[in-house]
């Protein structure tokens, strides 16, 4: 029963070790069943395998992406609340936290800012690893109910506070900050067509830009950064594919020094953090 699943999704076209992760998250989620289960060859109860199958074909049929089937994406070994008006978190994120949270920690940083923040998933973790306290700033009021249903899901009341912000708008004018943090919309609009089916199920405001080169965050967050950033901050970005360049000079021409730029596992340059001077 179960490779039947698998094969309902490759014959959709679903490379097979992608299928067969999703297969286990599927019948994690609908069967309760645990990778201890698996090891002590506990059954599968059939009624709910054939929940599991029926869900398999819908991804099949929509190419919806399996997060928002079962509600929920793995994010840094924590379960985060993902529905169509928030990113899913993806793996690239991740090196873009590690990097905020190992430059928090150095500095002993205590105040953080995440521009964008969607899920809630960079402010969360970024909050859970460190000893700062971190605001999240988005436009869309459902991101927002979303990231705190997150935040408060890991216990973390008063570390991890969201706001409606349009970029810095709602940024107070006695506040400031030592790390900004954002993996802002950086695909251009005239790529949108050529888009994965999957990847047009998350919200676009948070995908597209409106400008050419997929830069107006960048420029906008990177224009407004040192204003609020307290002395010796940071800027940290999650970069789109070649964009690194772009950023760098931005970075550069509004007083940023000390700029590391990191590749991903595919070798594409995916962050990019800064120092104000």
């Amino acid at each position: 029963m179960i490779q039947e699943i698998v094969k309902i999704l490759t014959d959709s076209g679903i490379e097979p070790n992608e299928a067969n992760v999703e297969v286990k998250m599927l019948i994690e989620h609908f069967c309760s069943y645990t990778v201890a289960d698996i090891i002590m060859g506990k059954k599968l109860d059939s009624e709910k395998l054939k929940i599991v199958k029926e869900k398999a074909e819908l991804r099949a049929r929509t190419r919806q992406p399996v997060q928002h089937i079962i509600g929920f994406a793995d994010f840094m070994g924590e379960k985060f609340i993902v529905n169509p008006s928030v990113l899913i978190p993806r793996d690239e994120t991740e090196i873009l936290v590690r990097k905020a949270v190992e430059i928090i920690n150095k500095n002993n940083f205590k105040m953080a800012l995440d521009v964008g923040t969607g899920s809630g998933c960079i402010a969360c973790m970024t909050a859970k690893l460190t000893d700062c306290q971190i605001i999240g700033l988005d436009i869309s009021k459902d991101a927002l109910n979303t990231a705190l249903d997150n935040a408060s899901r890991l216990n973390l009341f008063n570390k991890a506070i969201f706001r409606k912000s349009d970029v810095f708008s709602n940024v107070k004018p006695n506040e400031s900050f030592d790390i900004i943090i954002s993996n802002p919309p950086y695909i251009p609009p005239q790529e949108k067509a050529g888009i994965q089916t999957e990847v047009k199920f998350d919200p676009e405001q948070a995908l597209f830009t409106t400008d050419e080169k997929g830069l107006e965050f960048y420029e906008k967050i990177t224009n407004g950064a040192p204003a609020i950033l307290n002395k010796g901050g940071y800027l940290i970005f999650e970069l789109g594919m070649g964009q690194a360049a772009d950023v760098r000079k931005l970075m550069e021409i509004n007083g940023f020094s000390d700029i590391e730029i990191i590749k991903d596992l595919a070798g594409i340059e995916r962050v990019i953090s800064g120092k104000i001077r």
